[in-house]
């Protein structure tokens, strides 16, 4: 089949989390079943730099990067908006089988839902957690009334990483045979050898003594780091050696962040990396003792996963998706969001029972071997492609 993902950011862009990270693992994963695959996106490195390329082959796929109208808007209004795509569409959508369109309120899923209508081309919208209308709710609310009930009344199939999300599509009127759920899935073959011990702890200067607790993620206000924040000035108290690592770019909540490290006395003792990417991240789980991701919303948790294949328990909020991922006392700790003595609690836990952190972290392993692997969920969108396809 000749497949089209169209998403607003891709390879090698990496700042703006677990979409970009899916969509290219599945497209990889596609190229090795057979299939033609051809990706289009924004020229957008982050939120204020472009990419200098306008077309690419990774990995089997070929991926074009639209210019987008301004880097200024980008960073003020989170939109995309590539001008040029429409031409590329009107000149090549007849060409695909169907398009597999990633995230919901996008100027690019505008111009596919046109031209998907206008050649009679089937999309499959997957949303990755973003229906509900948290953050910017004016605009995503004039998309809903402009554009979004119409994207989703077309759409062949719609995605939903979890019950919760699928619910949330169910809320907005899209019908349950349209509805499917396929989890995201994990490249287990990236975590097959793992880094030595102690290499993240070298690079960055932490003591080999120090336990650490890890965070990796966007730093935006959603995710919950101004709670583990907090937390942590709990922990230490009880806790000498121990070191609170933040690893991720920032998306409007570094400041804030770092002026709450510094309010709390506790600078010494938190080490805002940036994002880390490829080997330099996996180092940062291998060294960790806990993965905490304390979201205040969250419909499906990358990086829990990415932390089970290390071998690392995790804690994390009980919240949207995240309570699919994990099995509470077996691979990690669930805690109510917001709840930072609760957090400091389970943290300790794990911090100061050596070898039911080790346990988690094995039977984490295992569960994510057994559930969430990228050919189980490539498997399943295949098999989604072809029912579209024959119809």
């Amino acid at each position: 089949m000749k497949i089209l993902l169209v998403i607003p950011y891709f390879y090698p862009s990496q700042a703006f989390g677990g979409p970009v990270k899916v969509a290219f693992d599945v497209g990889k994963e596609l190229v090795k079943s057979g299939h033609e695959v051809v990706v289009f996106t924004s020229d957008a490195r982050d939120l204020e730099n472009r990419l200098d390329i306008e077309t690419d082959e990774i990995e089997g796929m070929r991926v074009y990067y639209f210019r987008n109208l301004s880097m200024f808007f980008v960073k003020w209004s989170k939109l995309f908006i590539t001008p040029d795509l429409s031409q590329k569409m009107n000149s090549d959508l007849k060409s695909f089988d169907l398009v597999h369109v990633h995230e919901y309120t996008t100027y690019q899923n505008i111009i596919v839902h046109e031209f998907a209508k206008k050649y009679n081309i089937p999309y499959i919208l997957q949303a990755h957690g973003s229906l509900p209308k948290i953050g910017r709710t004016t605009r995503k609310w004039l998309f809903e009334v402009f554009f979004g009930r119409r994207l989703l009344r077309d759409a062949s199939k719609v995605i939903a990483l979890t019950d919760v999300e699928a619910q949330q599509y169910r809320d907005m009127k899209v019908p349950d045979e349209k509805i499917i759920v396929i989890p995201n899935g994990i490249d287990l073959s990236e975590y097959a050898v793992l880094p030595p011990t102690r290499s993240f702890k070298r690079k960055f200067g932490i003591k080999d003594e120090e336990k650490i607790v890890l965070y990796l993620g966007r730093l935006h206000k959603i995710k919950g780091v101004d709670v583990l924040v907090k937390a942590f000035t709990h922990i230490i108290k009880n806790l000498d050696d121990v070191r609170l690592v933040v690893v991720g770019p920032d998306d409007g909540s570094l400041d804030e962040l770092q002026t709450l490290v510094k309010d709390m006395g506790v600078g010494n003792k938190v080490l805002f990396t940036g994002p880390l990417y490829g080997l330099e991240k996996i180092e940062a789980y291998v060294d960790s003792e806990v993965y905490v991701l304390p979201s205040r919303y969250e419909i499906f948790g990358m990086t829990v996963l990415e932390a089970y294949a290390c071998g690392k328990p995790v804690i994390v909020s009980n919240v949207g998706g995240l309570k699919d991922l994990v099995i509470n006392g077996e691979t990690g700790l669930l805690v109510e969001p917001g709840n930072k003595e609760q957090l400091a609690k389970n943290i300790l836990h794990l911090l100061n029972d050596n070898e039911r952190a080790k346990k988690m972290g094995l039977t984490g392993k295992k569960f994510v071997e057994r559930n969430f692997t990228i050919e189980k969920t490539v498997d399943a969108l295949e098999d989604l492609y072809r029912e579209i396809a024959a119809n």
